[in-house]
């Protein structure tokens, strides 16, 4: 039921109030206080609704934020000395999905123990007997945004005399604090699709360079310094720099971890990373771990001597702050580095490799998955091939990986080498198993 990034789906189907509602007793069965908001789609009301009932049914308080970021409720489970956290967002998926993701104190996903836990109690189906015997939870409306706020002010240190032009795409979503903190901070800020709007009429709800044309267009045409864009919950930053051009999402993660790094630390990152990022920081003397996909992973790596975890997706962890993929502290930790050199200037530096990600429809993503192991274990040497998450080989001069989404009926496919025509070889190689 829980992919890496919770359970989510179509509402209605996959995702519906009487799940919503189990959950939600599941998570309170053994917590004082859970803190609960969602994102801007409408279907969010209901199932947030339902979710609550479930926590106070089974006498658990239940702290209401309503509107908020993933990051921002992610941050709420310790500010409002919470046991959980439940963000009730599909994050970038389509508009007719939504689900619930659930939180530790530390701002770290539920890990596979604690999903296991409410998977077992969700098929245990809680009795009547145990529902009635508990008195009835509390319910307290509260507002996390201005602590989010005054939290990323804090993070960073912008030059007082200097006023950066930022332009922040919001995707229609929650990530409204992002353009509250950089006001405070005294930039000069533009919005477009700003409005919170679940439909997502603006782009598609997730960043990409195909769906971020309008920003790259706007500050490509402006004075802008750089441009921010964030999906629906804003628990992803992506961004253009000062040209309009697209930021590559692998560039992207190794300027952020460059800046949040020491000679001698390393950096989390998942195993569909790019070698260039790897190979850009060992010229810093940094180190990267490999985790599973997914920003629990992700989450569980960093700490004493790895500040700093990724994922090219655009979900950015700063342990220090959170466990919680923060897109808002993202944007204004990627503004106060435009401020001390320009973001062409140091994504300069950084040389890609060619790189193919593509996606394969399934519709039993373990039967798939099968069938790929079994294909590279006969096509491949054993050394080569690691299964930290999904398959992986490696070819010396480039690399493939072949995986299942946490959170999609789809099998993912990435290869990687020096040269183009190298990563179309390797790509065939890859889809080959597929066949």
């Amino acid at each position: 039921m829980f992919g890496t990034s919770g359970i989510r789906g179509p509402v209605g189907e996959t995702v519906t109030a009487s799940l919503a509602l189990a959950v939600g007793r599941a998570v309170g069965l053994d917590a004082d206080r859970i803190v609960v908001g969602r994102d801007s789609r409408e279907s969010g009301k209901l199932l947030k609704d339902a979710f609550t009932a479930g926590v106070r049914e089974v006498g658990a308080d239940v702290v209401d934020l309503s509107l908020a970021a993933t990051p921002t409720v992610g941050r709420a489970v310790d500010w409002y000395d919470c046991d959980a956290g439940c963000s009730i967002t599909a994050s970038h998926n389509p508009a007719p999905d939504n689900g619930l993701k659930l939180w530790q104190p530390s701002g770290q996903a539920f890990d596979e123990a604690r999903r296991s836990t409410i998977e077992d109690r969700l098929e245990d189906d809680l009795n009547a007997e145990l529902v009635a015997a508990k008195n009835v939870g509390s319910l307290i409306h509260r507002s996390a945004a201005d602590r989010h706020r005054e939290a990323l002010i804090n993070a960073v240190e912008l030059p007082p005399d200097e006023t950066p032009h930022v332009i922040v795409d919001l995707g229609n979503g929650a990530g409204g604090v992002t353009v509250d903190a950089l006001i405070e901070l005294g930039c000069h800020v533009e919005t477009i699709n700003g409005q919170p709007d679940g439909r997502f009429p603006g782009r598609e709800s997730e960043p990409t360079a195909e769906s971020l044309t309008s920003l790259s267009e706007l500050v490509g045409a402006t004075d802008a310094d750089l441009g921010i864009a964030h999906d629906g919950d804003a628990d992803r930053m992506l961004a253009v720099d000062g040209t309009g051009a697209f930021i590559p999402k692998d560039a992207l993660l190794a300027i952020l971890a460059a800046d949040a790094t020491d000679p001698g630390d390393k950096i989390a990152v998942p195993v569909d990373t790019s070698m260039a990022v790897a190979d850009f920081l060992a010229e810093t003397d940094v180190a990267v771990e490999y985790t599973p996909v997914g920003d629990v992973y992700v989450a569980a790596a960093v700490g004493a001597g790895v500040p700093f975890g990724g994922e090219p997706s655009g979900a950015w962890i700063w342990p220090a702050q959170t466990r919680c993929p923060d897109g808002p502290l993202a944007a204004v930790r990627l503004v106060e580095l435009a401020t001390k050199q320009s973001l062409t200037a140091r994504l300069s530096a950084f040389e890609p490799y060619a790189i193919r990600r593509s996606n394969v429809e399934t519709d039993d993503k373990a039967a798939t998955m099968d069938a790929v192991r079994n294909g590279v274990q006969a096509g491949f040497d054993d050394k080569n091939v690691t299964t930290l998450d999904g398959v992986r080989v490696d070819l010396g001069d480039g690399w493939f990986l072949i995986r299942a989404s946490g959170t999609q009926p789809l099998v993912r496919v990435t290869a990687e080498a020096s040269t183009p025509s190298r990563a179309e070889e390797v790509f065939d190689r890859a889809m080959s198993v597929l066949d």
